[in-house]
């Protein structure tokens, strides 16, 4: 980490009509990373997906449920702004960034825990405890 040969990614889906984050993960930009969160995804049987023009979606997605826009992917651009201006380990140039990639995902993870599905400190610590 720290340097553009070790980049992470935050990988976030999130619901098209409500915005509401379905699932995330971190990782690499590569086809493995994004066969994750779609596993993740398996739960909510999604029938739709809206992504960018990135190859790893054309290569995973059956064409006859996925769409390539821009329009459809502003909300979710619109929620990686969110996240990267109040977690400044996603900021760009920071002094807040762990150089343990677990506490690295750990940490954003706990954040977005509490930012979107309103888990305070407490109740993710009693996850952690039982």
């Amino acid at each position: 980490m720290g340097k553009k040969e070790n980049q992470r990614w935050l990988w976030v889906a999130i619901d098209h009509k409500t915005h509401v984050v379905l699932a995330y993960t971190f990782g690499r930009r590569q086809d493995e990373v994004f066969r994750k969160l779609k596993e993740l995804l398996e739960p909510f049987n999604i029938t739709m997906f809206y992504t960018d023009d990135w190859g790893s979606y054309e290569r995973n997605l059956n064409p006859d449920n996925h769409t390539i826009s821009k329009k459809n992917t502003q909300a979710i651009e619109r929620k990686n702004l969110t996240f990267r201006t109040r977690i400044k380990r996603l900021a760009r140039k920071t002094i807040c960034f762990s150089k343990s990639i677990d506490m690295h995902d750990i940490v954003i993870g706990l954040v977005i825990n509490i930012l979107e599905f309103g888990l305070t400190a407490s109740m993710i610590t009693h996850c952690f405890r039982t």
